[in-house]
């Protein structure tokens, strides 16, 4: 039976605040009274860049890798400027240390982009290169979190999660040594727990990131910080994960899509996990099996209004399903792979064609084989997806369409599939017991 640690008299809980918290100075100051009414007892948090700040560096880092030295300045200018003006609105005083240290992190960020520029001739891995320049959005958030809590009379310490979480190098989606990491882990924060018991005693880190045993810098994939929660919550034997949104909790759809959608007020793994798996992005894919594992139960609330309930996610033998789920994801491509030869598509066919896949670490979001064709719907990274046809199109007749919308349904009714499809042009079509998904042109 797994057993929760006993710290100070008080078990220990895990937040997570993402980007959409975290993307202003009033967002800072509402995370901050968030944290001043809840942290009664032992609180580990982590948090994410703030706002854009993700997409913001990835510009930077393309700017940085195609060579153009005045689109880096310019990229590089935008990111710094988005913290600064975060920085002057939570600080009257512009000789804070705060200034300081977010400086100090942009003087790391310039200094690395622009040793990359002095030795042109080294090799320059891009997914080696992103975990390294991208990472610093949650350097800089927790940074800022952490002095502005100081200000505010909390007890905060920020631990820098690359000592902590521990990985391997495959880097933009590195996984987790578990045993590592839960060594680590145990060794520093349940010390800070001991030695700190006043209130507001927060162990403050960053989401998204680790090392691997070099000292690089690793990510754990896009959208990675919940799942850094779900580690530190498994490796601390936590008694709940919370997880702060901009929505009341688990939607049966996107409110930004569906205006009538509802929160789910309560889910069980199975279908945490089944909807994770099919994109739903309020969770991340990995998130789940840590917490099921050891039996944490993991509520999504907003951050926006605290007297909503929000989802709680837990071990459940039996739950209702209120409505259909739908998950919708769009800029899909469909690509069609059959033998030149008209041949059958076999198992022979299908194991290579998973292998080049998994070379290219394309990720399947459905998939449908007949005679002699095997389609598959893919999220369309030009990264990733144009290496894959070209390779593709050495053996096989090769045949894509872009600009699609993948549709799930799970515990679909005839009436949330009408609702979907109406008049569209259905590309792909797959059902099962409780779940369809439609690819719509």
């Amino acid at each position: 039976m797994f057993l929760f640690i006993y710290f100070c008299g008080m078990y220990i809980d895990v937040f997570k605040f993402g980007g959409a918290a975290v993307n202003s100075a009033c967002g800072i100051k509402n995370v901050a009274a968030i944290l001043k009414q809840f942290s009664t007892g032992p609180l580990l948090v982590v948090v994410s860049a703030m706002g854009k700040t993700t997409n913001a560096l990835e510009a930077l880092l393309n700017n940085y890798m195609n060579n153009d030295p005045l689109a880096v300045i310019e990229s590089y200018g935008k990111v710094r400027d988005f913290h600064f003006s975060i920085l002057e609105d939570l600080f009257e005083d512009k000789n804070h240390v705060a200034f300081g240290e977010v400086d100090s992190l942009f003087d790391q960020l310039r200094g690395y982009i622009r040793r990359g520029h002095l030795y042109q001739d080294a090799p320059h891995e891009y997914d080696f290169e992103y975990d390294q320049v991208v990472s610093y959005g949650e350097l800089i958030s927790a940074s800022i979190l952490h002095h502005y809590l100081v200000l505010q009379g909390g007890h905060p310490a920020l631990f820098d999660v690359r000592g902590l979480i521990r990985t391997d190098s495959t880097f933009r989606d590195a996984r987790v040594d578990w045993k590592t990491t839960e060594t680590l882990v145990q060794k520093a924060i349940p010390d800070y727990f001991r030695n700190h018991h006043e209130p507001g005693a927060i162990a403050l880190t960053q989401g998204f990131i680790g090392s691997d045993a070099l000292g690089n810098t690793t990510t754990l994939g896009r959208e990675g910080s919940d799942f850094s929660a779900a580690i530190f919550a498994w490796c601390l034997h936590a008694r709940e994960m919370t997880i702060w949104k901009d929505v009341p909790g688990v939607m049966n759809a996107d409110p930004k899509w569906l205006k009538d959608s509802v929160c789910l007020e309560t889910l069980s793994y199975r279908e945490a996990i089944e909807l994770a798996y099919y994109g739903a992005s309020v969770i991340h894919p990995k998130t789940i099996k840590p917490l099921e594992n050891a039996n944490i139960v993991l509520r999504v609330r907003s951050f926006l209004d605290l007297e909503l309930r929000g989802t709680s996610i837990k071990n459940m033998r039996e739950w209702k399903i209120p409505t259909p789920i739908f998950i919708r994801k769009q800029n899909q491509m469909l690509i069609s792979i059959s033998p030149r030869d008209f041949s059958f598509i076999l198992e022979e066919n299908l194991s290579e064609i998973f292998r080049i896949l998994a070379n290219f670490r394309i990720k399947v979001n459905v998939m449908q084989n007949s005679a002699i064709s095997f389609s598959i719907c893919v999220d369309a990274d030009p990264l990733k997806v144009n290496p894959l046809i070209a390779y593709l199109k050495k053996d096989y007749e090769t045949r894509y369409n872009e600009g699609l919308e993948l549709f799930t349904i799970r515990h679909y009714t005839d009436d949330a599939v009408h609702r979907i499809v109406k008049s569209r042009k259905i590309m792909m079509e797959l059902r099962s017991r409780n779940t369809i998904q439609v690819v719509l042109g």
